[in-house]
């Protein structure tokens, strides 16, 4: 198997990253000179990735193409190049449309695909749409593949996936306020990461319970974590925040 990259960014380097932590079969893969820095480092790194001058190249030397530029240059490049309809497309651009993304590059042989930067250690959910055999079978090697045949449902996936960095923020904010009390920071950030990764495990140990069910035990009536819900509630942090999702749900959907 050849997969090739269409820009060379975090999430196409997480993707290979992760593909060299599993067990998948690869021959070559073939990414782009764009980001130089990280080009480098992945050949260096693995002596199975190869450094293409151009774009065509890992079209021609691919059997699966993976696009990871923005949509911005992914307007301007990809009509511009020759996609041979018996090779398999799997998109990352969040908000070209599949029927134009079909336009642009001559082919109906297309999905697109949902990953984060944690797939580069074989975790987290990836959603794939639509349906597609040889993405699936790609994928669920580095983490945990959800199909969805209807692209407008999967535009509420792409817009949760947007609260990644506001998330890291939570646990820097956190951290950075331990360390005003006088806690090392390497304790704090330990100690941080933990208490985060408990909440998580619990929450995907438990949840067919229901995370509202969890919410409520998770308090005790004039407790601590009552106090910073109840506070977080008053300034309207959680209507805020689905208000964010919403922006972000519209901006892709457009």
């Amino acid at each position: 198997m050849n997969i090739g990259f269409i820009g060379t960014g975090k999430i196409a380097s997480s993707i290979i990253y992760g593909i060299f932590k599993s067990k998948l079969k690869i021959t070559k893969i073939y990414i782009s000179s764009r980001n130089r820095n990280i080009a480098k480092k992945l050949h260096l790194k693995f002596r199975k990735v190869k450094i293409c001058n151009n774009n065509q190249d890992i079209i021609n030397f691919s059997n699966i193409i993976i696009l990871s530029v923005t949509p911005q240059v992914g307007l301007k490049i990809l009509n511009h190049l020759s996609f041979d309809s018996s090779k398999t497309v799997i998109s990352l651009i969040s908000t070209i449309k599949l029927h134009d993304l079909k336009r642009l590059i001559g082919s109906s042989k297309v999905c697109k695909a949902i990953p984060l930067p944690f797939i580069e250690n074989r975790l987290g959910p990836i959603i794939i749409s639509p349906k597609n055999k040889v993405a699936k079978k790609l994928f669920s090697k580095l983490g945990s593949v959800i199909e969805i045949n209807n692209e407008k449902t999967s535009y509420s996936f792409w817009s949760t996936s947007s609260i990644m960095a506001a998330y890291y923020e939570i646990l820097n904010s956190t951290t950075n306020w331990l360390v005003k009390k006088k806690i090392k920071k390497k304790i704090a950030t330990n100690y941080i990461s933990e208490l985060f990764l408990a909440y998580t495990q619990d929450a995907l140990i438990k949840k067919n319970l229901g995370f509202k069910k969890l919410v409520k035990e998770s308090q005790t009536p004039n407790g601590l974590n009552m106090q910073v819900l109840k506070e977080l509630k008053k300034v309207k942090f959680y209507d805020k925040f689905i208000k964010s999702l919403n922006n972000v749900h519209k901006r892709i959907k457009r």
